[in-house]
């Protein structure tokens, strides 16, 4: 499948987006206007520098306000296209976008916007330009791309057909069946884009809201596969208008904008050879070349937790205070330690000058890497590798476990591991493991900065096969936190992504290794254990730093649920939270945080499957009034 990528979906100057497109690895891009006309190079200029690159310019465009106008207007929008049709033959593109008149439309007939589409393609043939005509979706006349396709159709000009743009398409809810009526060959450009589900102004929803395909709510899989089936066989292009994108890191942005083309293709691409045929009448013989990715099954666990520290001592105290219990240390790196409790491994690795291999500053508490555990680890990796995930360097000696994994979007490392029913194999490599509670990891609460939030869904989804829940708002004293939660469909694994309210570092590889001291939103380990009053007491007894439960959490607790008054004390003496539904029960109580790290130990009763949401303001106002209390 031939990729493509429109300038505007990226930052910088137009040169920095054919560099950033390239080194991605885009089989081509579209030339937005605006990115050619401010930019100091000649047209020739850049078709020589994209050739250098060895990237094709597939698409002109944006060509407006052209049909549907009086004769007068129209010619003198035939001399403007004219103009157009010899710049783009310095720039060496042979297809240009024309969108459906917005602005100066001022007759609505479609038998004279058929004979001006003609006459454009009469004028186009002269310079060996073909039209691709779109739809959007607040054209002022044509706003539907099957009556833009009726208007093609109607024309009958071998210069002109038509582009399909999945937002201007899926954003008006429009029917997609007609989209079988158009031969492939009339099809001149494909462009796609996803977006979240919103209710707004389309026009504002498109300039500001589009995301990459499997960032949004919309199902591209079945919008791919039936252009395909028209037998389509042209580039596959993102056009994403998004303030996020047009801010962020250039190549970053064109990496997560071929991961999801490549996710998209594959999702498709095992689909059966009759829903690729053309339509009837159809002489195209031409196909889409899809292509699969390894295929991977969702992890069935949480192997273990690695988190970072220079503060080692008051880290390793209060995972004892937790229960956990530490079984030694790596025997060939002497600056790692693992502590279990049951099936839950946390590997700590302490910060010191000696260990520290980068040449940036190294401090603070922070969760470093997760180990999944995957059916098979060396497609995993696989797959990551042909989704341009950046693998993580490791040094290991001749007679250790050969870990492999890759950065996740904020900078954390995710580690594919062989699943294995029996204690993992680099357990060894730590000493004898000699615990024997029932307890494991039951979720990773993580945090991400804002503008890579939606790439942290994509990356989850199309590497781990992970699925996103509905996403929800937790109030805060900073205000409101975005909270999705990536999972597995049976619950092993469970990953909720948080964005603050509040500022972050630039993500990116290796950032949490070499980062800030602290994020700017905590992140934790929630440990499930058999008796939440037990696992309580016990850090009671050794002295654990509970985050506080204001008594009026309580006293609202009790209206809420009519509780025992025995076990409304127990829950406060306990510094217990709770929450209920018509499956179960949710018992669990909050560490103080280190770093930007703090624990959650959890008890399930029944068949409860969320997190406690309803609490989730107590924690964070609990943990604002810390923050100010230590800044202060």
């Amino acid at each position: 499948m031939r990729t493509s990528i429109a300038t505007v979906c990226l930052s910088g100057t137009l040169e920095e987006k054919l560099r950033a497109a390239a080194r991605a690895g885009f089989d081509g891009v579209e030339i937005f206007e605006q990115d050619l006309v401010v930019s100091p190079d000649s047209p020739e200029a850049i078709a020589q520098l994209a050739r250098e690159l060895d990237i094709g310019l597939d698409l002109y465009q944006p060509f407006r306000d052209f049909e549907g106008v009086d004769e007068d207007q129209f010619e003198k929008n035939l001399k403007r296209a004219e103009s157009k049709f010899g710049l783009m033959a310095r720039l060496g593109i042979d297809t240009m976008l024309l969108c459906s008149n917005v602005g100066t439309a001022t007759i609505s007939d479609d038998g004279i916007v058929v004979e001006q589409l003609r006459r454009l393609g009469d004028l186009a043939e002269r310079y060996e330009v073909n039209i691709a005509y779109e739809a959007l979706a607040w054209g002022r006349f044509v706003s539907e791309y099957d009556h833009a396709w009726d208007l093609v159709k109607a024309a009958d000009h071998v210069r002109i057909g038509t582009c399909l743009d999945s937002f201007h398409i899926l954003s008006r809810d429009t029917d997609l069946d007609r989209i079988a009526e158009i031969p492939g060959d009339k099809i001149f450009f494909l462009q796609l884009a996803d977006a979240p589900a919103l209710t707004m102004d389309v026009l504002s929803w498109s300039r500001h809201h589009r995301v990459f395909p499997g960032e949004g709510s919309w199902d591209l899989s079945d919008f791919l596969t039936r252009v395909a089936a028209t037998g389509y066989a042209g580039p596959v292009s993102l056009e994403v208008f998004n303030d996020s994108f047009r801010q962020g890191d250039t190549n970053r942005t064109a990496v997560d904008g071929l991961r999801s083309l490549r996710w998209l293709e594959a999702s498709i691409a095992d689909r059966s050879a009759s829903e690729a045929r053309g339509p009837e009448g159809s002489d195209s013989t031409a196909r889409l070349d899809l292509q699969p990715l390894p295929e991977v099954e969702e992890p069935r666990g949480i192997n273990y937790v690695e988190l970072s520290t220079d503060d080692l001592g008051v880290l390793t105290r209060q995972m004892h205070q937790l229960g956990f219990q530490f079984i030694g240390f790596h025997r060939s790196k002497p600056h790692v330690q693992l502590w279990l409790r049951g099936k839950a491994r946390i590997i700590v690795t302490e910060v010191t000058d000696a260990a520290n291999t980068t040449s940036a500053p190294v401090s603070g508490t922070f969760l470093r890497g997760i180990g999944f555990e995957v059916l098979d680890s060396e497609a995993a990796m696989d797959r990551a590798a042909l989704l341009h995930a950046i693998e993580v360097p490791r040094d290991e000696a001749h007679d250790e476990e050969v870990l492999r994994g890759v950065f996740a979007p904020d900078g954390s490392e995710v580690f594919f591991h062989q699943l294995d029913r029996s204690r993992p194999a680099w357990i060894r490599e730590f000493g004898h493991d000699h615990d024997e509670q029932v307890s494991h990891i039951d979720h990773v609460n993580l945090a991400q900065p804002s503008n890579h939030y939606d790439e942290a869904v994509l990356f989850y989804t199309s590497l781990l096969a992970l699925h996103a829940q509905s996403s929800q708002d937790v109030p805060s004293p900073s205000g409101l936190v975005r909270s999705q939660v990536m999972s597995s469909s049976d619950g092993s694994v469970r990953m909720p992504l948080n964005v603050s309210p509040q500022p972050h570092a630039e993500a990116g590889a290796g950032r949490r290794s070499i980062g800030s001291a602290v994020e700017a939103y905590p992140e934790h380990v929630a440990v499930a254990c058999e008796d939440i009053f037990d696992a309580a007491a016990t850090a009671l007894s050794r002295g654990l730093d509970f985050l506080p439960v204001p008594q009026n959490y309580y006293e609202d607790l009790d209206s809420r649920f009519d509780l025992d008054p025995e076990f409304l004390q127990r829950l406060q003496e306990h510094h217990v939270l709770y929450d209920r539904d018509a499956r179960g029960e949710f018992l669990h109580f909050y560490t103080s945080t280190i770093g930007s790290v703090f624990f959650e130990m959890i008890e399930r009763r029944g068949d409860y499957l969320g997190f406690g949401a309803p609490d989730a303001p107590v924690r964070l106002a609990a943990q604002h009034r810390r923050n100010a209390q230590w800044s202060s």
